[in-house]
């Protein structure tokens, strides 16, 4: 997969993945959690399987609390838009320091599903694998 569909949608959908990255950073967890579809689907190796917006941003909300500096960036590697759903797969890079005072760096990839409601995309599905953690 490489990078098909309407310009205008792969923008909008390049913009989603940069503020989920703002969000995280700046650990603004209503900002974040506006971004999730309600059904969306989340499965993250660390925090586990979750499904719907307000479980994701419960147990999200809990594991950033965990994180007083957090530095999240991504990349799109591919994504393809088909109508209202698209599929996708972004790279990204975290420095984190933990409560402890730990600081490591987290690199991985998410496989992505997008969905548009309401004139405007969200993340229907989100699998993250952690490619490196050190």
């Amino acid at each position: 997969m490489s990078f098909e569909g309407p310009a205008e949608d792969r923008l909008a959908i390049r913009e989603l993945v940069a503020r989920y990255g703002d969000a995280v950073s700046r650990q603004d967890i209503a900002d974040w959690g506006a971004l999730w579809a309600e059904d969306s689907v989340w499965r993250h190796p660390e925090v586990g399987d979750m499904t719907g917006r307000t479980e994701i941003v419960a147990r999200c909300a809990d594991a950033m609390a965990r994180y007083p500096l957090l530095v999240f960036m991504a990349m799109l590697g591919s994504l393809k838009v088909t109508g209202d759903r698209a599929e996708g797969r972004a790279y990204s890079s975290e420095l984190v320091t933990n409560t402890e005072g730990v600081t490591y760096r987290v690199t991985g990839r998410y496989d992505d599903a997008y969905v548009r409601q309401g004139g405007h995309w969200l993340f229907a599905r989100r699998a993250f694998t952690i490619l490196h953690s050190g």
